[in-house]
């Protein structure tokens, strides 16, 4: 890392993508990114996997939970590792291939000239998706459509998953009072830092479909985010707020 850079650590969650994590991890690795590895005990290997290359890579670091528990918490336990350690920023990435680790340098630089969080979006102009059948590009489309009508966000993109966060933005939010454990942690994690006050950036990315293995978005789970978003409406959001930014 050069001296005087930020210190950035990429968070990936893992449940079962012993196919991508060994290339996904390498891959970070050659932006000079430190990348903690949050796995739910897969019973593919996948932990091992990631073991194994933190041993010889003191920028590796792995943490195993008992149990499959959410993304929501596996995001939530590695941004507070990140905090704990001193980090600058920290990122959001699916260990599946999805996310191009090339987006990385320009989801931080923005996140340095914005001060907020920054998203990679796949809905502002020159953002992409490719390897998605029309049901599953209409489900993403309208779950951020109903996003922005029920909390008035003005974010393209608020289900992305591929995000920086400033250290200052996580100490703000209060990790403690998340409660989102499934994919709606996106939703919420937006709509609480519009509502201290941040900035939400969108910088344009090319999504294409995971590399190998099987999508983890199961109906219950799009009902969950529906339902939270929901939850967030109702408790006093309400659409125009935040609208500062």
């Amino acid at each position: 890392m050069t001296p005087g850079a930020p210190r950035v650590l990429v968070v990936l969650p893992t449940y079962n993508e012993v196919e991508n994590v060994e290339r996904a991890i390498r891959m970070v690795r050659e932006t000079g990114y430190d990348v903690l590895v949050v796995d739910d005990n897969s019973p593919d290997g996948t932990a091992e996997v990631a073991a194994r290359l933190a041993k010889s890579d003191p920028g590796i670091r792995l943490e195993v939970r008992p149990h499959k528990q959410g993304l929501g918490s596996a995001y939530v336990l590695g941004f507070t590792c990140g905090l704990e350690r001193g980090y600058d920023y920290i990122i959001e990435m699916d260990a599946d291939g999805s996310h191009r680790p090339e987006h990385l340098p320009e989801l931080v630089a923005a996140a340095q000239r914005c001060e907020g969080v920054v998203i990679g979006s796949r809905y502002v102009h020159e953002g992409s998706v490719s390897g998605w059948s029309w049901h599953r590009r209409l489900l993403s489309w309208s779950a951020n459509l109903y996003t922005r009508a029920l909390l008035g966000l003005r974010v393209r993109d608020a289900t992305s998953g591929y995000r920086c966060y400033p250290r200052t933005v996580l100490e703000a939010i209060g990790l403690d009072r998340i409660v989102s454990q499934g994919y709606s942690f996106q939703i919420e994690m937006v709509y609480r830092c519009v509502m201290e006050g941040f900035p939400v950036c969108e910088v344009p990315i090319r999504f294409v479909d995971r590399m190998a293995g099987k999508s983890k978005v199961s109906q219950g789970e799009v009902r969950k985010a529906l339902m939270t978003v929901l939850w967030l409406r109702l408790r006093g959001a309400g659409p125009g707020r935040g609208s500062g930014w």
